[in-house]
């Protein structure tokens, strides 16, 4: 299909940004959704895609983002979630304040998200209908540091598979997308020393950390024709992380 519309959230991330790329190189029309209009405004320039503000964090943000669109360009054939943030502290050191706004950030606004376009589907049937959510290797691996966002993102997936048992009488397919490391402005922390570039590329078993590109062309593949009997995965995009040993060389 050709003219399907897909309705990115955190469009204005790094991986919102590639999802964006990608969908338009599929001859799609993303609809771009964030809260903040100056992020979009500087993801996305003066002209380009169409873009909703609101914080699809809330039932009633999500319900809005999802209206717009409706009336703007119709309903959604694709949603794409990827709105979130990382929070990498242990638990003790975790604030009640930081712990609400990962969940936040990773489960509400997928959940949110959503349902609002579930029931958009639900009033105005679309063919083809396809979610994806996005998750994290740590919510399949235990990491150090990530008992916040490995709770989020493991409700995530749990979300994913139980939505897409739900909706798959209406022909509504739900999967998710389990990314590693990502080069992106939220993980320039982590890769701004080539020190800490090489250690994080050493985890992997494929030798490097991943790209915003990596995971946007597995999300597209989900969303298409072409994953078409394919509802209830999450799809590792992780360069071995969780499932193969990488060889570390020694010096």
């Amino acid at each position: 299909m050709s003219d399907r519309i897909i309705l990115i959230t955190g469009a204005a991330g790094g991986l919102g940004r590639a999802v964006t790329a990608s969908v338009q190189a599929r001859s799609w029309t993303p609809v771009c959704v964030g809260r903040d209009p100056a992020r979009l405004e500087a993801a996305f320039g003066p002209g380009g895609p169409a873009r909703i503000v609101a914080e699809v964090g809330t039932a009633d943000g999500a319900k809005a983002a999802v209206a717009e669109c409706v009336r703007a360009h119709g309903v959604p054939d694709g949603l794409v979630n990827c709105a979130g943030e990382v929070l990498i502290a242990p638990l003790h050191r975790t604030a009640e304040a930081q712990y609400r706004a990962c969940l936040a950030a990773n489960l509400d606004t997928a959940f949110f998200a959503l349902g609002a376009w579930l029931d958009a589907l639900r009033a105005q049937p679309v063919a083809g209908a396809s979610a994806v959510l996005v998750s994290s290797v740590a919510a399949r691996i235990g990491i150090q540091n990530h008992e916040a966002v490995a709770a989020a993102k493991g409700a995530v997936e749990a979300l994913v598979r139980s939505a897409a048992a739900t909706y798959a009488p209406l022909g509504v397919r739900v999967n998710g997308v389990a990314p590693g490391l990502m080069d992106t402005p939220a993980t320039a922390g982590f890769l701004k020393t080539e020190a800490g570039r090489k250690s994080m590329a050493a985890q992997y078993p494929l030798g490097r950390y991943g790209s915003a590109d990596d995971v946007a062309g597995a999300i597209a593949w989900l969303l298409s024709d072409e994953a078409a009997w394919a509802t209830g995965q999450v799809l590792g995009v992780d360069g071995g992380f969780t499932a193969v040993r990488p060889l570390v060389r020694g010096a």
